[in-house]
């Protein structure tokens, strides 16, 4: 299983439940994920995009890895088998799923551990 390092440095932030989707949020092509529960709106994007936003509390300085897709939805243990060696490493993530693949974000200062824990357990890395 091939993993994609992406460009770039992402946020994770918070909104409230009622808030309204940001807008222009979904304009650019870059990764963006948004999730409405009903305790919260979070939103994964670009760094530089989330300071225009005005999240009730964010946080910046994640990296992107991308499984490289499409992941059939039979496959089972995807996120387990990427995250075991990270968890072993000591290596916190915040996992994104979407139709055709997952995505990884760990925090940039343990980017290089990260990496070193992924390709120490098989993954190729592509970067």
């Amino acid at each position: 299983m091939n993993l994609i390092s992406l460009v770039g440095s992402y946020a994770i932030a918070r909104f409230g439940p009622e808030t309204p989707l940001p807008r222009g949020l979904l304009s650019g092509r870059g990764f963006v994920s948004v999730t409405r529960t009903g305790d919260e709106l979070s939103v994964v994007c670009e760094a530089e995009a989330v300071r225009s936003l005005s999240p009730e509390s964010a946080e910046t300085g994640w990296h992107l890895i991308k499984v490289e897709g499409p992941l059939a939805f039979s496959m089972t243990g995807v996120l387990a088998s990427i995250s075991a060696p990270l968890a072993e490493a000591g290596v916190s993530i915040f996992a994104v799923s979407t139709f055709d693949t997952d995505y990884l974000l760990v925090r940039e200062s343990s980017l290089e551990t990260a990496l070193d824990a992924l390709t120490g357990a098989g993954f190729t890395v592509l970067r």
